[in-house]
């Protein structure tokens, strides 16, 4: 005996038949029960008696005889019988007849004759769940088109392969395309920006493929070839069965002057519709000028006694703005805050939008300057552009800088601890050979390479046996180890004379900018990519830019702060706009030596792209040492690597996951990169409070002799004085290391241990601060007690 397929409905409206092989009993009773109710023929599955079955099957039988009998009497009419001895249903192709009811249809639908309501209830369900509900839709598709051809905001549909299946009229008109020229088109076909990241499309399609909605900022290429910045939101459409069957991409032009006209002329709308009072209309007068000065707006909303006038005016202030910076949509989400916050609050949220809008969001503010003289000494030092102000607030600005006397040559404290008069660091280069490769290393010097791995490898040691020319040995020893020249596709050759080069334009009369430091930021540099997270991390190219940048990093270096060239008025600062001078003439002029001399032209072989890609890494890294954007990069790293990773370290199982390995997501990101490989030069740099203690104290005496120098030209100059604790017969050396390593060196170290495991660095870092310290405290001001002189 056959059977009839059952058909189900579910709770989003997909209708599917199946074939059921339910009991031959002649008749079936009716039971209604909490989940269950059973009605001649019918099984539906509720929640509750009462409520909406979310299941519906209809199940018929009827014997095969019967069914062959009647397609044979009546060819248009299909008669089937249920169980039951007193339901039936005719189906037709014209008509169908309920008892004494005629009813007219069309083909596909069936109605079903029944006495039981719950049984006709569920077939009614089942209709509007199919049949009724997409009638409507597709009802509705013409108006529905209608909107699409008039909405002022450009719309693009496009198949689940990308393929152009629509445009309206305002996507014509903001692209410069004709509709036949797109529908049917792939996406890739049209022409790209290029001022988009290169890993922005796979972000988006990694983001819509899941079903996900993304939103961000896009650049467009025209028609006529030229770039728009469009604000765009893509939705995947979900088809039957869950799949996606379309993208839908809506555009605004995110500097549109009529969008911005429009936003205008609403607020306004919309400010008079709800003004009732003198001061409503003068808040907004204010808004039309375009201010956005906090203090005296809340000025504005106090004398009007309402807390609602106040928040109101704040919301239109900023829904006038179209540039969607990230902190200008912090700022929009504080102000929805206030819509229903108390007064209080409000007027709290008010003071946190007077400090968002200040430009030095990432660095910290000082209390007093007289509760720590050296840290605002150093503050004004390192992180200014050297502007001071002099009795009748004018600048100096002069044309050359005398130099200090060699008569008055300063002190200078020796490794053993002797005090003797500073070295002439220009003396003669000659008595060392200038090796053609490694293996022409002199043996004193290869011996002290052979331990250049270890962190407490002593440069001052390689600065002595090598005439003060470390950099071109350690350097010939740490780029071959990293395949520089295979890399690069030059010969050990160039990279040698590109060395000579890079070392002959550092100042041997520097105290502490010289070759040396720089040999000193290379190993440190050298050391890091060697570390398991860091170098999982990062690809080839960047550690080839890292290595190139640290030693470049401080080339013809003058032996003056930033703050001194610019109040001199130094060439250097007129040329770089008193904006990064140091770092930047650093970049420009290794870039510029490189290429002066074929023979030393390190990057005469690889590809132009390639290169153009390295060049751009050396320079970022060079500009992050850069002490004005401290700040800004360590919490950078610390937000956008040490927490997620952190956070991904507590909620991982698998515990080897974390060794030696990067998060997820860490690796080929480019911002991610970018951040990891400032973060390294920067701690590269600035890393001799980390190293043993002898070495700390060698630097903190060349470091200090270079600003004691400083400001005797700069008393000698009549030049404001940068840092004045750095006097020569008045500073305390272990103050101003005590100040240094708590206010720069502690917690980017940390940010960075974090990350990249440096417990031997920590361990040094805090058995040198306990040394300042004790130093400090029994009121000694040189690098060593007495008695160790």
């Amino acid at each position: 005996m056959g059977c009839a397929p059952s058909i189900h409905v579910s709770q989003s409206g997909v209708i599917y038949c199946r074939d059921s092989d339910e009991s031959n009993s002649p008749h079936q009773t009716t039971t209604i029960s909490q989940g269950t109710a059973t009605v001649h023929g019918f099984f539906i599955k509720t929640d509750a008696a009462e409520s909406l079955p979310s299941v519906l099957a209809y199940q018929s039988r009827a014997t095969r005889t019967s069914s062959r009998r009647e397609k044979k009497e009546n060819s248009n009419c299909i008669e089937a019988e249920t169980q039951t001895s007193h339901t039936s249903v005719k189906v037709a192709s014209t008509e169908v007849r309920f008892g004494p009811m005629r009813l007219i249809q069309d083909p596909f639908q069936r109605y079903i004759e029944n006495p039981n309501i719950t049984a006709c209830y569920n077939e009614l369900i089942q209709l509007e769940h199919g049949e009724v509900r997409s009638q409507f839709k597709l009802r509705a598709c013409s108006s529905i088109f209608a909107a699409l051809e008039h909405c002022q905001e450009a719309i693009e549909i496009t198949s689940e392969d990308h393929i152009i299946q629509y445009v309206n009229p305002a996507f014509e008109h903001m692209m410069g395309y004709q509709r036949g020229e797109l529908i049917g088109k792939e996406l890739t076909e049209l022409p790209k920006s290029d001022k988009n990241k290169v890993d922005l499309l796979d972000t988006i399609n990694t983001c819509i493929k899941k079903g996900k909605e993304w939103q961000g900022i896009y650049y467009a290429r025209r028609k006529a070839g030229d770039n728009i910045q469009q604000d765009v939101t893509v939705t995947p459409v979900i088809g039957q069965g869950g799949k996606i069957k379309h993208f839908v991409s809506i555009k605004k032009l995110c500097s549109d002057s009529n969008k911005q006209i429009y936003n205008v002329q609403s607020d306004e709308k919309y400010t008079e519709e709800n003004s009732q009072t003198d001061s409503q209309s003068l808040r907004h007068k204010d808004r039309r000028k375009g201010s956005i000065d906090v203090r005296s707006i809340t000025s504005k909303r106090s004398d009007a006694g309402s807390s609602h006038n106040r928040r109101h005016s704040s919301m239109a202030r900023i829904h006038s703005m179209t540039i969607e910076a990230p902190i200008t949509k912090v700022i929009n989400i504080i102000n929805t805050a206030q819509e229903n916050s108390p007064v209080t609050v409000a007027e709290a949220l008010d003071r946190v939008l007077e400090i968002l809008r200040t430009t030095e969001l990432y660095s910290p503010q000082l209390g007093t300057k007289d509760d720590d003289p050296h840290t605002s000494n150093l503050v004004g030092g390192l992180m200014t552009d050297g502007l001071r102000r002099l009795s009748g607030n004018e600048y100096i600005f002069s044309k050359s800088c005398r130099q200090i006397e060699k008569t008055d040559a300063p002190l200078w404290t020796s490794l053993d601890g002797q005090i003797e008069e500073e070295p002439d660091l220009q003396q003669s280069h000659c008595h060392l050979a200038i090796p053609v490769a490694l293996g022409d290393v002199p043996p004193q010097v290869a011996e002290l390479l052979a331990d250049e791995e270890n962190w407490d490898f002593n440069i001052f040691e390689l600065e002595a046996v090598t005439n003060k020319r470390p950099l071109l040995y350690l350097g010939l020893k740490i780029l071959t180890q990293f395949g520089i020249c295979d890399f690069l596709n030059c010969s050990e050759m160039t990279l040698r004379s590109w060395l000579q080069v890079i070392e002959t334009n550092y100042h041997a009369s520097n105290s502490y900018h010289n070759s040396t430091h720089a040999a000193d930021v290379l190993h440190a540099t050298a050391y890091f990519l060697r570390k398991d997270r860091v170098k999982g991390s990062l690809d080839e190219m960047d550690e080839v830019a890292a290595l190139i940048a640290a030693t470049v990093h401080d080339v013809d270096h003058p032996g003056r702060t930033n703050s001194f060239l610019c109040n001199a008025g130094s060439e250097l600062a007129v040329l770089y706009n008193d904006t990064a001078v140091l770092e930047s003439h650093h970049a420009a002029l290794a870039f510029q030596l490189t290429a002066g001399d074929n023979k030393s032209n390190i990057f005469k072989n690889i590809e132009r792209n390639q290169f153009r890609t390295l060049r751009q890494a050396i320079i970022d890294m060079v500009l992050a040492t850069e002490m004005t954007k401290h700040f800004e990069h360590v919490n950078k790293f610390v937000n956008s690597i040490n927490k997620p990773m952190t956070s991904l370290e507590e909620t991982s199982l698998n515990s080897e996951s974390s060794d030696g390995e990067c998060p997820s997501g860490t690796k080929n990101a480019m911002e991610n990169r970018l951040l990891i490989k400032r973060m390294l030069i920067k701690c590269a740099d600035v890393a001799n409070p980390c190293r043993s203690i002898n070495l700390c104290i060698e630097w903190a005496g060349r470091i200090s002799e270079e600003y004691f120098a400083q400001t005797d030209e700069e008393k000698c100059q009549g030049l404001p004085v940068v840092m004045p604790v750095f006097d020569r017969n008045t500073c305390s050396i272990p103050k101003s290391q005590i100040s240094f390593i708590d206010y720069f060196i502690n917690d980017m170290f940390d940010a960075w241990d974090a990350f990249a495991n440096l417990p031997n660095l920590i361990h040094h870092l805090a058995e040198n601060y306990k040394y300042w310290k004790a130093l400090d405290e029994s009121n000694y001001r040189g690098l060593r007690p007495p008695s160790d002189l």
